[in-house]
């Protein structure tokens, strides 16, 4: 007979040990009923470190010197990367026909720098900032300014997918075929980002908690932050989209997943109805805005 290994039991003390130091970390929230997940999901990595128990493994975690490198592999396990090209049609809409435009008219009746900066926050393999950077592009009214996307993730695995920009077809269940033929090159059955979108958009591990590692973003026109806030506690939620708000210029848009909402975690965003869809807008201090012609105050 083959040999099957023993599993590998994780107590609730183990339990409440690990996930605490999860959440302390990066803000990620499970309840009790994840437990049967932990055990599942980590019995392997407590194996390849060829420790005895979860409590091995729970030191392991906060003592290691290569404790950090461990937690993103954690944090990938625990978590779904699912994503894919042109996610939420309606919201991309509205992204390209009706806040790209606004940001543009706005900015050149300032006289303002010709730049656009993006965050995609929690990008997974990168599916989302290419999405954005292909949108800009096809609408035209960026092709003399300073473009910069910036994806963030809490995962190394998913970032280097990220930056391969190597995709299978599983990526392109709502991408119109005429994007594919634009911006991809056939290779190997798979598909590669084109270096003129790939180029527009760089990479980099973020904890969204982390605020001394935000400060060092510029300022940003449009966050996208869709099916992130799923996974934190109210509290956690709160401290993410107050970062979010420090990082917005006056007048930048917070973009959620369908699903979530900030009701009850911040008041200082304003509900911005679009023709395509709702977004959240950061306030102009000193500008009384009528869509797309805002007006100086005396």
């Amino acid at each position: 007979m083959p040999f099957v290994e023993p599993d590998i039991l994780m107590t609730d003390e183990e339990f409440r040990l690990i996930r605490d130091y999860i959440y302390n970390h990066c803000g990620l929230s499970f309840d009790t009923s994840s437990k049967f997940l932990f055990e599942k999901r980590l019995a392997n990595r407590v194996r390849t470190h060829q420790l005895k128990n979860f409590k091995e493994y729970y030191r392991f975690l906060r003592y290691d010197p290569k404790s950090n490198e461990e937690l993103s592999s954690v944090i990938d396990i625990l978590t779904t990367n699912e994503t894919y090209f042109f996610r939420e049609s309606c919201q991309l809409k509205a992204f390209s026909e009706e806040i790209l435009p606004e940001i543009k008219n706005r900015k050149d009746a300032n006289a303002r720098e010709k730049n656009l900066s993006i965050w995609s926050a929690g990008c997974s393999t990168g599916e989302e900032p290419y999405t954005i950077a292909m949108l800009i592009l096809e609408t035209g009214l960026f092709r003399d300014w300073g473009i910069e996307i910036f994806g963030n993730d809490i995962s190394q695995r998913v970032l280097q997918v990220a930056r391969r920009g190597i995709y299978t077809q599983t990526s392109f269940r709502s991408t119109d075929k005429s994007f594919i033929d634009k911006y991809f090159d056939p290779i190997e059955g798979k598909y590669k980002i084109k270096d003129e979108v790939k180029n527009m958009v760089r990479f980099g591990y973020l904890n969204l908690m982390d605020r001394n590692k935000m400060s060092l973003l510029r300022n940003m026109d449009v966050v996208f932050c869709r099916n992130v806030l799923i996974y934190f506690d109210i509290e956690s939620k709160k401290k993410v989209i107050q970062n979010f708000y420090d990082k917005l210029e006056e007048g930048g848009y917070l973009l959620l997943g369908h699903a979530e909402s900030i009701m009850n975690i911040s008041t200082a965003y304003a509900l911005q109805h679009l023709k395509n869809d709702m977004v959240y807008r950061k306030p102009f201090q000193r500008i009384n805005t009528i869509w797309s012609k805002p007006t100086v105050l005396a």
